[in-house]
């Protein structure tokens, strides 16, 4: 799977000036996360600030997103699914996704996810929160 809006190995900071760039809410991309192996970041603008989701891929290859915790979890079948779901306000993000942040290239280098052999199984014992 190759989304044009997934930047891999992207870093925070570089993650934050792309989103920060244009000044528009619901500005999104998805990007590999630093700092757990595995797992992905959907990162969204909202305010001057830049809001991080982690994604997970559970062991039966389905999608998690974590959100609001008052917001029931859901698993998506693809990204595809789980980004259109956000598109529509009041799901648990700060902002609905309204703006695709699409990746100007390849990612070169090993950290470069591999959508669809990458595992990262999660239980509720490793929950984090949303981070600002």
């Amino acid at each position: 799977m190759d989304l044009p809006y997934y930047h891999g190995c992207l870093t925070k900071r570089e993650c934050e000036a792309l989103l920060l760039k244009g000044g528009v809410d619901g500005n999104f991309l998805i990007r590999d996360s630093e700092s757990v192996p595995g797992a992905l970041c959907l990162c969204v603008s909202f305010k001057k600030l830049v809001y991080n989701y982690r994604i997970f891929r559970e062991k039966n290859g389905y999608y998690r997103i974590e959100t609001e915790p008052s917001t029931p979890k859901t698993i998506f079948p693809n990204l595809e699914e789980l980004i259109s779901k956000f598109k529509t306000p009041g799901q648990g993000m700060v902002v609905h996704l309204s703006n695709p942040i699409m990746r100007s290239g390849f990612c070169p280098g090993a950290r470069r996810l591999n959508l669809e052999a990458n595992v990262y199984e999660n239980t509720d014992e490793e929950y984090v929160d949303v981070l600002p």
